[in-house]
């Protein structure tokens, strides 16, 4: 990929990626730490059951333990990481870290999520976990514009579908949701554990007008998905990617919605797509066969994120490098993408529509006009030369 400025049309330059206004909706706290402060945390709070202490092996301990290919092993990993977030000072370093990280990586707005149910060990409460977090997320938004650079995050709070204090929880996120808190999440292996054994959580929020969105269609199927649009009546689909399996193509290229993708494109409804974690749980083969191709081509509210970038090691530069790399998108597509996601994002409509036009579209205008700025530059010099 070159790193000159790239012609309007043409595959973006890594560098361009990274200064791309990019908006993540789908990153979890507890999966995106960096190594050096799990061995850190680890040491501060006597956690002694990591596999490696050096930052780099650890760190290609967790990429290799979540590539297996299965949803329930890529879980396992987590145990280490929150095993070490089990204090405010750890919660608040950890969301700080995130923030900054996101912030360098030229993400404007995020949504990251977390459980506080499993961040109990160490004697926080609910509450002092969600401030903590909240703490750490405005310190590291306060360094990176101390550093130049601009993000805005706020906080999904969520539910273990295995656990029975999804109630709970959404009740804690709606007390919170004028403190970083924009909405509600359930997650953990979906086999077993449908949506719909949280109607109360998702019936409570609902009554409160508040967000919230579901890890479905992952490791499962077209099932879960319906379940939490038509019964749980989720606003968004964590992953979502299965739902390719409604779309039929034809031998001729032409491509056939089924009811539920139908749908689910009609009503605009996000799919949190993340393309190197889906690769790594089995949900797709590689990145030139991931289901973002087609649903880009057929105009789905795609967006593309992290998930996480601890295990994957990955991030939203990365991510998109992936997908310049396997469909030859331009900063065009990246900023399609961009604005999918702002528009899906859980804060005010005011509030969303300035970032599109005032952060994200400008952004992308003054990268694509970066190679007319060099070939004037370049023809001046010329004429300097020949004069």
């Amino acid at each position: 990929m070159t790193s000159q400025p790239a012609l309007p049309g043409s595959a973006p330059s890594r560098d361009q990626i990274r200064r791309a206004p990019k908006v993540l909706l789908h990153d979890h706290l507890d999966g995106g730490l960096r190594p050096a402060t799990v061995v850190d945390l680890a040491r501060a709070g006597g956690y002694a059951h990591l596999p490696d202490t050096d930052p780099d092996k650890l760190g290609l301990w967790f990429r290799e333990a979540a590539g297996s290919g299965s949803l329930e092993r890529y879980l396992e990993t987590f145990s280490h990481t929150v095993g070490v977030m089990q204090t405010r000072d750890a919660l608040v370093r950890v969301a700080r870290e995130c923030a900054e990280d996101l912030a360098a990586d030229g993400v404007v707005y995020a949504e990251v999520r977390y459980a506080p149910e499993q961040h109990l060990e160490g004697g926080l409460s609910l509450e002092e976990v969600v401030e903590a977090v909240d703490e750490g997320f405005r310190e590291g938004e306060r360094a990176a514009l101390a550093d130049g650079r601009r993000i805005r995050i706020g906080a999904l709070l969520t539910a273990m579908r295995h656990a029975a204090r999804s109630l709970e929880i959404a009740e804690l996120a709606d007390r919170y949701r004028d403190s970083g808190v924009v909405g509600f999440d359930i997650a953990g292996a979906e086999a077993g554990y449908p949506p719909t054994r949280h109607l109360d959580a998702f019936d409570f929020l609902k009554r409160a007008n508040n967000h919230f969105t579901i890890h479905a269609g992952e490791a499962f199927g077209l099932p879960s998905i319906w379940q939490a649009l038509q019964w749980c009546g989720a606003d968004r689909l964590g992953h979502g990617v299965r739902i390719i399996d409604d779309i039929h193509v034809r031998e001729d290229g032409s491509v056939q919605l089924g009811r539920l993708a139908a749908y689910v494109r009609d009503k605009r409804i996000p799919l949190e797509l993340c393309p190197s974690s889906n690769l790594q749980t089995g949900a797709a083969a590689s990145y030139a066969e991931h289901p973002i191709g087609l649903l880009r081509r057929l105009h789905f509210r795609a967006t593309v994120n992290t998930d996480n970038r601890l295990m994957s090691h990955t991030s939203m530069s990365r991510e998109f490098e992936h997908l310049v790399d396997a469909f030859g998108y331009t900063l065009d597509d990246i900023q399609w993408f961009s604005v999918n996601a702002m528009k899906s994002a859980f804060i005010p409509f005011d509030e969303r529509l300035a970032m599109i036009n005032d952060v994200i579209k400008p952004g992308y205008a003054a990268l694509e006009s970066e190679w007319l700025f060099r070939q004037n530059a370049s023809t001046s010099t010329s004429s300097t030369q020949k004069g």
